[in-house]
């Protein structure tokens, strides 16, 4: 029983971490509404540097802590959200990638770029943004 607790307990800790965001290493610090404004595409500049979000694939687990927690919408709100913009011509939502070595790449190598990865997948290339 005890075994089982344990394990329970295990699961539901590392279901719920949060996604650390992540930026190429010449990317200014974000405080959450700023995250918000760039993921919606109401924000595209800070401090004279244009900012090119990515987003993972939707059904990943990490992209969906990271609409939760950080954006505080659930798939379908995003999502619809993008589909009214693209509409009326204000845009078209970040890229997908597959998994989180896609977005390392893609941050490393992309000044302005943001993404989110989990923690434990963290290295010297990229700059921590935001943490909850």
């Amino acid at each position: 029983m005890k075994i089982l607790l344990l394990l329970l307990l295990l699961i539901v800790n590392s279901a719920g971490a949060d996604p650390v965001i992540i930026g190429h290493v010449d990317t200014p610090t974000l405080d959450q509404i700023t995250l918000q404004r760039i993921y919606t595409g109401k924000t595209v500049t800070l401090n004279g540097i244009r900012i090119t979000p990515v987003n993972l694939i939707s059904g990943n687990e990490l992209r969906t802590h990271f609409m939760h927690n950080y954006l505080e919408e659930d798939e379908a709100e995003y999502v619809g959200y993008w589909t009214v913009r693209r509409y009326v011509g204000k845009g078209a939502p970040p890229q997908e990638l597959k998994n989180s070595n896609e977005v390392l790449q893609f941050v490393t190598k992309t000044v302005g770029a943001i993404g989110y990865i989990d923690e434990t997948e963290l290295t010297a290339e990229v700059k921590v943004l935001l943490k909850k």
